[in-house]
């Protein structure tokens, strides 16, 4: 299979999430092109299956993703395709924020005309180390609404591997039975 891995990232967390997801497609088999949506738009055509990864700030994924995915719909539709929504949230156990999250994530598709064939919401990271003072203060605020650390002299990484290792496994095995 030639899988198409797109993804968009702002502090490195779903980059980190989407090389872990070429390193699971690479041991199944698969012939991986793996993209920074800040770098350059391939074309779906070509690939048997594409897989896009985006992080959520501030209520929206990635525009260059949103524009990738707006651009290509008519192809991804006609494709296996899967999306991965990176969040803070995926790490919460909140009733609400769960709400929020999956209507962010419904409107960026309905705005794409995108139907992937798999979505998984996934949880993030906390980079404190990396925030400005600043920024810093207005994650712990998130964090601690969410339950998450407000451990600020750490890097906190919510990131369940086993759970991307298996959505990966999963889709690459819908392709091959396709």
């Amino acid at each position: 299979m030639k899988l198409l891995i797109l993804y968009g990232t702002t502090e490195g967390q779903t980059r980190k999430i989407a090389h872990f997801v070429e390193d699971v497609a690479q041991e199944r088999k698969c012939i991986v092109t793996l993209c920074d949506s800040a770098d350059e738009f391939l074309n779906p055509d070509g690939f048997d299956a594409v897989m896009i990864a985006s992080s959520i700030h501030m209520g929206k994924y990635h525009a260059a993703v949103a524009e990738y995915a707006k651009k290509y719909a008519a192809q991804l539709n006609k494709m296996p395709s899967a999306f991965l929504s990176v969040s803070l949230t995926a790490a919460s156990d909140d009733k609400e924020s769960w709400e929020e999250l999956y209507e962010i994530t419904d409107h960026f598709l309905k705005h794409c005309d995108w139907k992937p064939t798999q979505t998984l919401q996934v949880a993030g990271a906390l980079k404190y180390m990396e925030y400005d003072f600043l920024k810093k203060m207005i994650m712990r605020l998130i964090a601690k609404k969410s339950g998450a650390s407000a451990d600020t002299k750490h890097d906190h990484e919510y990131t369940q591997w086993d759970e991307i290792q298996t959505f990966v496994k999963d889709f690459t095995n819908l392709k091959a039975t396709a």
